[in-house]
């Protein structure tokens, strides 16, 4: 089945990596992750849709999700990298119904867990894709869905 073009309230909401607009009157059209002390330095980066991702100094290897220490050698000593946002589907479940009702308009939507080349995996969305072409192991690339503060969301669509 080839891929779906987005419906279009995703289209409108949903920004790629290959430049789309979003309105710069965004709304608050789904949950909207908070803010941490830790994490502050990723969601600056989104602001400017750049992924980037923390890296232990100590023991040099890559996490997710932001934390103060290490959760591989559990020493402090935290620094961002530039990821380029490519990665693979390595779980994935289609939702039918919304598990929120602001995101009734969505249905069904892809909640995957992405494995990034960097060799981090990420709970995410995948967009831009008609659901049951998502599989594991797809090749995917992140894009950018704008939140009402200003930050950009990481989701993810087929790599080009």
């Amino acid at each position: 089945m080839p891929d779906a073009e987005p419906t279009t309230a995703s289209a409108a909401r949903a920004s790629t990596s290959t430049g789309d607009a979003v309105s710069e009157t965004a709304r608050r059209t789904r949950f909207e992750p908070p803010m941490s002390t830790a994490g502050a330095p990723f969601w600056a980066a989104t602001r400017e849709q750049r992924l980037v991702l923390p890296w232990c100094v100590s023991c040099h290897r890559p996490h997710w999700f932001p934390r103060e220490v290490c959760p591989h050698c559990w020493r402090p000593g935290i620094e961002w990298r530039p990821s380029d946002g490519l990665g693979t589907v390595y779980a994935a479940s289609t939702m039918p119904k919304p598990a929120m009702p602001m995101l009734a308009d969505r249905v069904p939507y892809v909640v995957a867990l992405v494995e990034l080349d960097d060799g981090v995996r990420m709970m995410t969305n995948i967009v831009g894709m008609d659901p049951d072409s998502v599989t594991v192991g797809r090749a995917v690339q992140v894009g950018w869905e704008a939140l009402s503060d200003g930050r950009h969301l990481p989701v993810f669509t087929s790599r080009t």
